[in-house]
């Protein structure tokens, strides 16, 4: 009350000491006036901060018909002052109202966004995808093979992959790839002949030379061609060879994967066929062991000669790094003895060495020797289409029934 008598006060200084501090005289009046302006508002906003007191305490009585004006008024000074009455009921519900619809619109938005992912399974979904299939997808029948892919095993494809192999040359194996392939074709089977022989011999026994063609088997194993584009239709489907083979091996030997080059290109073409015949060079190298890689069987052809059959070993031993570390399915079909001049006493002696080694392993058709078979090749054709009534004709087909039943056994 002390301070609301001084106040009250006009000719009373209140900064009196200051000027005489300061060595200014008497206060003027117009100094005076002006002081008592400045402390107008002072003593005007203290009393007035009692009736907003009581406003509040009457907010909660629930009497909105008298309290309306007042509340006009509060919140005109609640407009101007909203910083010093923060601690109040009045002012602090007010701003608490109007900061909350601000967020509200927010949360619509992001429930109406679409999903980033597809709502995963629930737990019990039969369908689900496992962590073991998710990471070893397995093969079901009826779905594709990417390109490059291998050709698996023999259950999961259509055609049965044959290789017709022995370093030593020489032993019929090109005869006996084009005259099996087509006694199979007779039969009603879909075959493809495959030339990997530099010399292109099976080539030109289907009337094709080998220094014409635009492409072979070179770029398909060199440059990674599809297979299909060096495929011609003779009496069988044939994949030509050029004398472009011969350094086939070099430049395939810096690339990765060179064992399966033939395997991958095969992946294209296995389920369009019954039979994949390939005739082999006459050695065990890059060329061989990517048609041993592919086979499920490999055929020997064996000249009924003693240096002949020494070659058997060798090829046996490659045979057996082949399964171990590039194919394990690859098998001997059987060794076929060919050749065979049964009116000599050695010949007769050879095959009796065959079958006390190989036993079950020798197939019990016999090919012998028919001027058919050197003459058929001038023609451009297999010795069945040239002579299809001969004796030499029909060694085939018999070899034919036979693997077609149980092979070599």
């Amino acid at each position: 009350m002390g301070l609301f008598n001084r106040g009250s006060k006009s000719d009373v200084p209140l900064s009196g000491d200051e000027w005489s501090t300061n060595g200014h005289g008497a206060k003027r009046p117009q100094d005076a006036d002006r002081s008592e302006l400045e402390r107008q508002p002072v003593p005007a906003s203290e009393p007035e901060r009692e009736p907003e007191a009581e406003v509040i305490e009457e907010q909660p009585a629930a009497e909105p018909t008298p309290a309306e004006p007042e509340r006009a008024g509060d919140g005109e000074r609640a407009r101007n002052q909203p910083r010093r009455q923060s601690g109040t009921g009045a002012a602090g519900s007010e701003p608490e109202e109007t900061p909350e619809p601000e967020p509200r619109p927010a949360e619509p938005e992001v429930k109406t966004k679409p999903p980033v992912n597809p709502p995963e399974p629930q737990e019990g979904d039969d369908k689900r995808m496992s962590a073991e299939q998710a990471l070893a997808p397995v093969r079901r029948p009826g779905m594709g093979r990417p390109p490059g892919a291998h050709i698996g095993d023999a259950s999961e494809r259509r055609a049965k992959i044959i290789s017709f192999a022995n370093q030593k040359g020489g032993v019929a194996k090109t005869t006996t790839t084009l005259n099996l392939a087509v006694a199979f074709a007779e039969s009603g089977h879909d075959v493809l002949a495959i030339d990997l022989d530099p010399q292109g011999n099976l080539t030109m026994s289907q009337g094709v030379d080998p220094d014409k063609v635009e492409r072979s088997m070179y770029d398909v194993l060199v440059d990674h061609i599809p297979i299909r584009e060096v495929i011609q239709g003779r009496e069988i489907d044939i994949a030509v060879a050029s004398i472009d083979l011969a350094g086939a091996e070099i430049a395939m030997s810096m690339q990765i994967g060179r064992e399966r080059s033939l395997e991958k290109a095969l992946s294209a073409v296995v389920d369009d066929y019954d039979f994949v015949c390939i005739d082999t060079p006459p050695s065990l190298g890059l060329l061989t062991v990517n048609a041993l890689t592919a086979s499920d069987k490999v055929i020997v052809p064996v000249q009924c000669e003693y240096l002949s059959m020494r070659g058997l070993v060798q090829l046996q031993n490659t045979l057996e790094m082949i399964r171990e570390n590039l194919n394990p399915r690859v098998q001997i079909e059987g060794i076929l003895p060919t050749m065979l001049d049964s009116r000599t006493i050695h010949a007769k002696e050879a095959v009796e060495i065959l079958e006390e080694n190989f036993g079950e392993l020798v197939f019990k058709s016999r090919i012998r020797k028919a001027i058919k078979f050197a003459e058929a090749p001038v023609r451009g054709s297999s010795v069945l289409k040239y002579d299809p009534q001969g004796n030499a004709a029909q060694y085939y087909r018999d070899l034919a029934e036979e693997v077609l039943t149980n092979g070599a056994s």
